[in-house]
């Protein structure tokens, strides 16, 4: 584990980083993105610095999930419906998510989640045999959105909130820079062949994040926010609990700032599951890319996105959060024409449009991360985001069997759905800008 914080040099200490040679050093050490991981403490540092045990398996087996689904005798709509029902268990979950972070408390939550949303289903992916399999694999996955807000209350009810956009910046180069580990898993493929290969990453996988959930959970402790709500509902019935969500409704929908975060949030969370779920499918079967040269993709796209945080994500942090979403979100769009437009075997095209759309990703996610902490009231943390999961799994579960439907037709249909959502992000995201503009005019108004 490294050091909790920053290590207070004396004259002698310090007299190095004036000898020539040593500028790249003090530039590296001066970076806001490294200043922040070496200042990291508590839960913010314990939840980071785990990240790469979930992150190295999950970037191994995810650019084959569908493909292997494939070759084990699954169709587009076959996955499409396994795709929605996956988001039907989400949306139960979801719900009940809030709930259960509050009586359990974010760490005890975190720990029992984390093994049940990502070891068992591993496991049962590592042995899959048809349709049947993957269908409950992904039911008991749904289970992730549990430990979702579980983990969001553990990483940022007790964070500097002038770090936030730095600390999920640094979630997202944990689970990009082990993205790099990708090709590993083309290159497995090329040995051993597909099947047998996917068996055992998923099996690795189920191992990792067991591993992860327990040094999670000794690397954490119990937030103060958490410990509240511990005692406040340790007598209540959850029955109870979920009938006081009609007043944290009410006063969601009476905050525009919530309600257009809460469409950019759904607009990406569609966008992405089409693109996790179809895009190898193009690739192999309209752009016929061979399956052992699908790992060079998620190797472009991390090395980029880990290119963008370090040398353009602090001079985007300072700009108005609008600007560089409604920018990210154009992006999106060039990127999916790029990929549609690819031709056969267009190697070159299809590289450049997973390196725009890293650069989009990077732009857009620590921002939409930080909105979300900044527009939800922390005393109700974990029911206003089990409501706005509820809301977006709900609004997103049919465009999984449509994804499928519109790929069975034509392996374009599904990206074309996909631009006209970003198209609808980035308005979103100007009316968002909009928003917080003025709440910031009305709060200076009354000091």
């Amino acid at each position: 584990m490294l050091d909790s914080g920053l290590a207070v040099k004396g004259p002698r200490e310090d007299a190095h980083l004036n000898r020539p040679g040593d500028g790249k050093d003090t530039c590296l050490r001066n970076h806001s993105l490294i200043r922040t991981l070496v200042g990291l403490t508590g839960n913010p540092r314990g939840c980071v610095y785990t990240e790469p045990l979930w992150g190295i398996p999950f970037n191994l087996y995810t650019p084959y999930v569908s493909v292997f689904m494939v070759a084990l005798g699954l169709t587009d709509s076959d996955i499409g419906f396994i795709v929605s029902i996956g988001w039907g268990s989400q949306l139960v979950w979801a719900l009940l998510s809030g709930v259960i972070t509050d009586k359990l408390g974010r760490r005890l939550t975190t720990l029992v989640f984390d093994i049940l949303a990502w070891g068992v289903p591993s496991l049962i992916s590592a042995l899959a045999q048809n349709f049947w399999w993957f269908l409950v694999a992904i039911i008991i996955n749904g289970v992730w959105r549990v430990t979702h807000n579980s983990w969001t209350c553990l990483l940022v009810e007790e964070a500097d909130p002038d770090q936030l956009v730095d600390i999920y910046t640094w979630v997202y180069i944990s689970n990009t820079m082990v993205g790099l580990v990708a090709p590993l898993a083309g290159l497995m493929i090329a040995q051993y062949t597909l099947v047998p290969t996917m068996r055992g990453l998923y099996l690795f996988a189920a191992v990792m994040f067991t591993v992860k959930a327990f040094v999670t959970y000794a690397a954490t402790r119990e937030t103060r926010q958490g410990e509240i709500r511990m005692r406040e509902t340790r007598h209540q019935s959850v029955v109870h609990i979920l009938g006081g969500y009609l007043g944290v409704v009410r006063d969601v929908l009476r905050s525009p700032r919530t309600l257009s975060t809460a469409g950019i949030m759904l607009v990406l969370s569609i966008g992405w599951m089409i693109s996790g779920n179809f895009w190898a499918i193009l690739a192999t079967e309209k752009l016929h890319i061979a399956d052992q040269d699908l790992a060079t993709f998620p190797f472009v796209k991390s090395a980029v996105m880990i290119l963008f945080f370090f040398t353009v994500m602090p001079w985007v942090n300072r700009l108005p959060f609008r600007i560089p979403m409604v920018v990210g979100f154009i992006g999106y769009v060039v990127s999916q024409v790029l990929l549609i437009t690819a031709p056969d075997r267009g190697f070159a095209q299809l590289a450049l449009s997973v390196a725009l759309e890293a650069c989009s990703f990077a732009v857009v996610s620590p921002l939409v991360d930080k909105l979300v902490v900044l527009t939800i009231d922390a005393q109700e943390r974990a029911r206003v985001q089990s409501i706005l999961s509820f809301t977006v799994i709900t609004l997103t579960a049919p465009f999984g069997w449509i994804a499928g439907a519109l790929s069975t037709l034509n392996k374009d249909l599904p990206f074309m759905l996909s631009i006209a959502l970003f198209l609808a992000g980035a308005g979103l995201a100007l009316l968002a800008g909009y928003l917080a503009d003025r709440h910031m005019l009305v709060e200076a108004s009354q000091i």
